[in-house]
């Protein structure tokens, strides 16, 4: 044994980093924070609002709550979005397409008797939608004619 000598023996703890969880409603009340530094304004009267991508999907708001800043160029959309084909949601849309949309609508609609070809997508012929139509067997003009008479 040595005297004289004061050795400390050093431990060294392994330190855990604090974890902090944040909720969904922390992360809103920052957004809404940071909107009304922006100067957003609610808009009303909005039923829908759809936004068109680029692979031919339509991300849909039922009812969503609007808000704008026109100063900052900044428009907010929050609701509950659903993702939806762009097949899905005709022809309530068709006033709602760019010349963008309709280009893909129309490759989409060239793209149908091609699959209908290869099998992949069931197509109803013109035979199937005549049998609900009858035929018409009478000229209504001439009837209504003999009517009159």
């Amino acid at each position: 044994m040595v005297m004289g000598s004061t050795a400390v023996p050093l431990v060294v703890l392994a330190r855990k980093k604090k974890v902090v969880h944040r909720t969904a409603t922390a992360d809103d009340k920052k957004l809404q924070f940071s909107l009304k530094k922006l100067g957003v304004n609610n808009i009303s009267g909005i039923e829908e609002v759809n936004m068109f991508t680029n692979q031919g999907t339509v991300i849909h708001f039922n009812n969503p709550k609007v808000q704008a800043s026109l100063a900052a160029n900044t428009f907010t959309i929050t609701g509950h979005a659903e993702t939806k084909q762009l097949t899905e949601m005709l022809p309530g849309i068709l006033n709602q397409l760019g010349a963008d949309s309709l280009t893909s609508l129309r490759r989409l609609a060239e793209a149908l008797p091609k699959q209908a070809a290869d099998g992949k997508a069931p197509i109803a012929t013109v035979e199937e939608e005549d049998d609900d139509v009858p035929d018409l067997v009478e000229n209504f003009d001439e009837a209504s004619k003999d009517e009159a008479n």
